[in-house]
Formats: structure tokens, sequence, C-alpha cells
């Protein structure tokens, strides 16, 4: 099979599309021959690296849809044929995959695959994140950052969807602020002093929620603009350094933070991701409910992939096509 591999942490020159061998699977797992697989910012940090972490050869990626090429034993809740999305056991950017059975998910008929193939990772993570983390009430104003990426765009759907009452958004530059705003956000803004155009925006109260995927500076910044009692959930680190809390701006105001990693929750509690899987496939069935995707690559192109990514530029989902 062909496949992406990497033999050292680095830019993107160091993702080699190369031949390898057939993957072999054991009890409960099966083998998935991917149709699309997904880049995710996950992705980037994973190829520049922890070296204390290294274990070469490496394949990335986190999520695919494709189709059932082999089962483990006749007990096992897939057949040969079945199309499905899965959260591979070691890396996604080949043509064979192997996933455990709890972390594969069977895609119902009316479903298109071609749909689902863009958020397997991004729609489970904001699906947990506005119903289970910080579910949003009817009323709620909420402020999403780096919005018109792919998690972005699922939790703007998501909060139109339960109710929220305003909806504001950050992205790196305007250019990006059409499909934010086709999608639900009443408000779109860039980073410079972004708190306090939202306090403008909610009367001096601040917003009910905050879901922010950059950390550093954003983290500190959006505290300022936090309602009374409101929350914060910080579930990333694209930007690369970790923000500081003090609590003291916790309990005098009742605020709260809440973490969550998805990758985590696949790892410890893959259990719960079941319902949230027939949940978000209920979601794609709706024609109102949209995937944007900013570009589709071949496997063989994945440097290029990984360059749209890191640059910023995109404007929802990056996707390969095997």
């Amino acid at each position: 099979m062909k496949a992406i591999v990497m033999n050292e942490f680095g830019a993107s020159d160091v993702l080699r599309y190369i031949e390898c061998p057939k993957p072999s699977i054991s009890k409960d797992e099966v083998l998935i021959r991917t149709t699309y697989t997904s880049v995710n910012y996950a992705d980037i940090k994973n190829r520049t690296g922890n070296k204390a972490k290294a274990n070469f050869p490496m394949i990335l990626g986190l999520d695919v849809a494709g189709v059932i090429e082999e089962v483990f034993d006749d007990n096992s809740n897939f057949q040969k044929g079945d199309q499905v999305i899965a959260f591979p056991k070691n890396g996604a950017y080949a043509e064979l995959v192997v996933a455990k059975e709890q972390l594969v998910y069977k895609v119902p008929s009316d479903v298109p695959l071609e749909k689902v193939a863009a958020v397997p990772t991004v729609s489970f993570l904001s699906y947990i994140l506005t119903h289970q983390i910080a579910p949003i009430r009817q009323q709620d104003s909420v402020l999403i950052h780096a919005a018109s990426g792919g998690v972005g765009t699922m939790l703007i759907q998501m909060a139109k969807k339960l109710g929220a009452k305003q909806i504001i958004c950050t992205v790196s530059n305007l250019e990006k602020a059409a499909i934010v705003y086709q999608l639900g956000a009443d408000h779109v803004l860039t980073y410079d002093q972004f708190s306090t155009h939202v306090n403008q925006l909610t009367d001096g109260s601040g917003v009910d929620l905050v879901f922010d995927s950059i950390a550093g500076a954003v983290t500190e910044e959006s505290l300022t603009c936090l309602a009374l009692y409101g929350t914060l959930v910080q579930f990333g680190n694209s930007g690369g350094r970790a923000g500081n809390i003090k609590t003291s701006d916790l309990h005098s105001s009742c605020r709260n933070i809440k973490g969550f990693s998805l990758g985590m929750t696949r790892a410890s509690k893959p259990e719960i991701l079941q319902q949230v899987a027939q949940d978000i496939f209920t979601l794609l069935k709706e024609d109102s409910f949209q995937v944007p995707i900013a570009k589709v690559f071949a496997l063989e192109e994945m440097q290029k992939a990984h360059e749209l990514m890191e640059s910023r530029q995109h404007q929802g989902k990056i996707l390969i096509k095997i």
C-alpha cells in the first residue's frame, strides 16, 4: 500500500509518499480501505514533534472515511464493504488503516460519505463541546475563536442550532469573514483588541461562553470579556503558548474554565463517542448543515496540504482523497 511516512520531526518535507507493507489486524480490530482522510492542526503539532515521544517510522492523521476491507472474525460488528468513519490506531495517511472496532462508526446509507469524510474529528469535538462540556442554552452569547477553521465552522452552526442569541467570532483577517457570516455569525472580529469589541457588543456584560483552541494571550484576553458566571472552554494550543490564569479572576467573578481533549477521550473513554456519532449522522442528513471544504488534495500532495494548514489561509476543512 501507499502511505505518507515520516522518519524525523521537521518541516513538511519530512512527509514522504512511499510503499509500505499491508498492516495486519488483531482481535476487535478491522482493516479499512481509506477513501478520505483530512488534515487537522494536531497533525502539524505532531509533525514538528516531541523528541521524547519519537517512534519512527510514523504515520500521521487522526481520522478516515472508507470501506471495511477485512474483519478479524465472525464476531465482528462489521463486515467487508461497510462504509465507515473511524479514528485509526496508527495514523490515517495511508491507503489501508487499522482501527479498533470501538472507534469505528458505520455510516448510514442516507448520509453522503463525502460530507461526513471531512468532519469526524471536528464534528465530534464541536458536538461534545457544545452539548456536553459547555452546553449552549437559548439566549446565551458566545465567542468562537478561529471561526473559519474546521472546528470553528462546526461550532458556529451548532451554536445557531442550539439557539444562541449572539454569536461573535474571531478570525486572523477579515478576508475570512464571509464564510463565517454565511454560517450564522452575528459579528466577526480580528484578534486586535477583540475583548474591547466584545464588551462593546454585549453592552459591557461580556459573553456567556468562550470556545478557545488557541491558548496563550488569546485565553488571557478572553477572560476580560467573559461574563459573570460564564464559562471558557480551552480545547487546543494552536498558538503554541500556554495561557496564564489567576485564581482570583475566577472565584471573585464566579467564572469557570473547562478543558477538553478529543484525543484523551478516544483513549480513555471511547464508549461515549458511539452516541455522539449517531447524533452527528443525524445532523449531517440536514441539507442546511454545511461542511465547508477549503481544498481537496491527493495523498501524494500531503506536503502541500500541510503547508496550506500552516499558512492559516484556508477556510473550512482540508480533505485528502485517496
